[in-house]
């Protein structure tokens, strides 16, 4: 009898429900969702931090009015879907009710919590590296050719996605060539697959070449500025507090497949091994990684399963306790899961929390949130300000007004946060800001609105130069940086604003 696949749609639809009912008010969006969402307002083949299908899904959700709720859609879409196909990767693998369960349990409670509630490229790669497990695990049960062709799609669209996809298709290439899977080189199915591959990024691969790539050098702005301080030792750590819950189902499900039972199947447990050592040797960020764990989890949920039947009187009992002990292991991590806690109580909690590396940013240093966390806090408050800031102006000149800010994430949540207020979008010189800052006018800007650190070297360049606004919510990221109005800038200022915006595109590539 064919496995239900009711239980795996029961997974989903827990694994969405506790998306949205775990989330605190008290959080808005996310730095980087801003960014993405204003991706939306530019459709184009390509961007200078990622390709092109994030920028369709921010399309879709501004069409659809931009709330809170279609934001969240596409992470808690993907998350859904990746955990379904956790629960069917485990009943192709021979895994019956009991496996599907502790496999769906292991996701619910690790690391994917957090990742499927952020409007980032994450959701969906971890989506399309688990459906490419899955669709090497149905190929090897059946060997039709279109299996390659469905692969070749889903890799295509992960390179639409995230350039990292260009690592998992490494891993993937190297894992087949080590097992009896190389044969499917001569068949017709795997090129067809990998036409299709190809045939789907060439756009962006285009826009890519046609630019100079600028896609290595926002890799080595990444190693300049967060990569240095990823060490190998705190990458392998994070790779079992991610997944700590879990951690004895993804381990038995690694040598379950490398050399144990599920060996037929040992192509994906090379994928990981394939994957998890090129970011070891990048240095990429321990959660680029978590794409290659929901097969992992499956395998070990089957392997436990198996070892359970083998102790039939013990194994009436340890079903319950090892399922229930999987979800009770969260419960003491549930605040860095979640947007549970307010940011007082979470800074409360830290000294919990301090040796998980929970509280380090990218800068290596601890701060009194999660990087995540502060990175929710003081953007309806910047808007606001900003907002009053710009109505407080001459009603007859304000139109002329230019308004900059410091990093992506403080314009996107501008144009976020003002989309439905008569006010000049937010420009940036960080980021795809540097595409859409408009040209200078031919009325001269009038005012500057400037979002930044007060700078000490900008008053005499304009009539009047004054702090009207700062930034005070105390846990923001952003606390304290501060909305300066500036009125009559000097030609010195207007060439100045040219020129950053034009070496900023030139470190970039060809623009």
């Amino acid at each position: 009898m064919k496995p239900s696949r009711l239980l795996p749609l029961l997974l989903a639809l827990l694994k969405c429900s506790s998306s949205l009912l775990l989330a605190s008010s008290v959080y808005e969006l996310h730095r980087d969702e801003y960014l993405y969402l204003d991706y939306g307002r530019h459709l184009a083949w390509g961007y200078l931090e990622v390709p092109p299908l994030t920028a369709l899904q921010s399309w879709v959700t501004l069409a659809l009015g931009g709330g809170w709720f279609w934001v969240k859609f596409w992470p808690i879409l993907w998350g859904s879907l990746t955990i379904y196909l956790v629960g069917r990767t485990a009943q192709r693998l021979g895994g019956g009710a009991w496996a599907v369960a502790l496999a769906g349990a292991c996701y619910l409670v690790g690391a994917y919590a957090r990742l499927n509630f952020l409007f980032q490229p994450n959701s969906f790669e971890v989506f399309a590296f688990t459906l490419v497990c899955y669709l090497l695990i149905r190929y090897q049960q059946d060997s039709r050719p279109h299996w390659w062709v469905i692969m070749g799609g889903v890799l295509g669209l992960a390179l639409l996605n995230k350039y990292s996809a260009l690592f998992f298709i490494a891993a993937v290439g190297v894992a087949v060539l080590l097992t009896p899977l190389r044969r499917a080189l001569v068949t017709k199915g795997l090129w067809l697959g990998a036409g299709l591959a190809l045939l789907l990024w060439l756009p962006n691969l285009l826009w890519q070449l046609r630019h100079g790539l600028p896609f290595l050098h926002h890799m080595e702005l990444l190693r300049e500025t967060q990569l240095v301080n990823v060490s190998v030792a705190d990458f392998w750590k994070d790779q079992l507090v991610m997944n700590f819950p879990g951690a004895w189902v993804w381990l038995a499900g690694l040598l379950a497949l490398l050399v144990g039972p599920l060996r037929p199947y040992r192509v994906v447990g090379l994928v990981y091994g394939g994957g998890l050592l090129l970011l070891t040797v990048l240095h990429g960020k321990s959660y680029y990684a978590l794409g290659y764990y929901p097969v992992l989890l499956a395998a070990g949920a089957v392997w436990w399963e198996a070892a359970l039947c083998r102790l039939p009187r013990a194994g009436r009992v340890l079903r319950p306790v090892l399922l229930l002990a999987t979800l009770a292991l969260c419960l003491p991590v549930l605040p860095l899961l979640f947007t549970l806690e307010p940011p007082a109580r979470l800074q409360a909690l830290r000294g919990r929390y301090q040796s998980t590396g929970a509280f380090r940013w990218e800068d290596g240093r601890d701060h009194a949130l999660p990087q995540d966390f502060a990175d929710m806090l003081g953007w309806q408050e910047l808007a606001d300000k900003t907002w009053a800031a710009y109505q407080a102006l001459p009603a007859a000149t304000r139109a002329r007004t230019l308004i900059l800010a410091a990093n992506y994430g403080q314009a996107g949540a501008l144009n976020y946060y003002n989309r439905h207020r008569p006010i000049p979008a937010a420009h940036s010189f960080n980021g795809s800001y540097l595409f859409w800052q408009s040209q200078i006018p031919p009325q001269p800007w009038h005012y500057v609105l400037l979002i930044d650190d007060e700078p000490d070297n900008l008053t005499a360049h304009f009539r009047s130069f004054c702090r009207v606004g700062e930034v005070r919510n105390p846990y923001a990221r952003e606390q304290g940086t501060a909305i300066l109005v500036g009125t009559a800038p000097d030609s010195v200022i207007v060439q100045r604003i040219q020129r950053e915006r034009q070496e900023g595109l030139a470190e970039w590539g060809d623009f």
